[in-house]
């Protein structure tokens, strides 16, 4: 018996039916709409939200200077990088571990964790978050910056304070935690 590809005899799908509220969307970096959030120094492009993906993961392009990163923390969702430009030192539960452009780097949900920009040459990675949520405590925490290079204003020791006490207020409710040492 031969099955033919144009039958409309098809055994019923094990997948859900086409949502067609959802759209495709076509997301660029340099897109001056596009949200730039500068945030510890860094610049973060959110790509796509929670909202673009039914809440399924969120992608940050993310520009990090040389002695950038966050500091030490972790979280209750899978995190990957993909390293387009530059290198990272990478510190996974307190070992230390160094990606170049080309390499992924895959953080498990609640692992201990830290990124920084060791070299002298500014890095640029893709940020996979999943589930989708870490784009929102980003925007929530973050400055607006004009582009996705556009360095966060320099902050005066009590603006640093502030900061730091809304990213510790906003954390619980984004599944995150702040430490001492990753």
């Amino acid at each position: 018996m031969t099955s033919d590809p144009h039958s409309t005899n098809r055994p019923a799908s094990f997948l859900p039916p086409d949502d067609p509220t959802r759209n495709l969307v076509i997301a660029r970096s340099d897109d001056p709409n596009s949200p730039h959030i500068g945030l510890v120094g860094d610049t973060y492009t959110i790509l796509l939200t929670g909202k673009d993906t039914a809440g399924r993961f969120c992608l940050i392009d993310m520009h990090i200077p040389p002695g950038g990163g966050p500091p030490p923390h972790r979280h209750d969702f899978e995190e990957s990088f993909v390293i387009l430009e530059g290198e990272i030192e990478a510190t996974f539960r307190g070992s230390k571990s160094t990606a170049v452009a080309g390499q992924t780097v895959h953080i498990p949900a609640n692992a201990p964790h830290q990124f920084r920009n060791s070299s002298n040459q500014p890095a640029r990675l893709l940020c996979i978050c999943a589930p989708a949520g870490q784009e929102e405590f980003f925007s929530l925490v973050g400055v607006p910056v004009a582009t996705r290079t556009t360095a966060p204003p320099k902050l005066e020791e009590k603006a640093q304070a502030e900061f730091r006490a809304k990213a510790e207020a906003l954390a619980g409710k984004y599944k995150t935690e702040f430490l001492q040492h990753a």
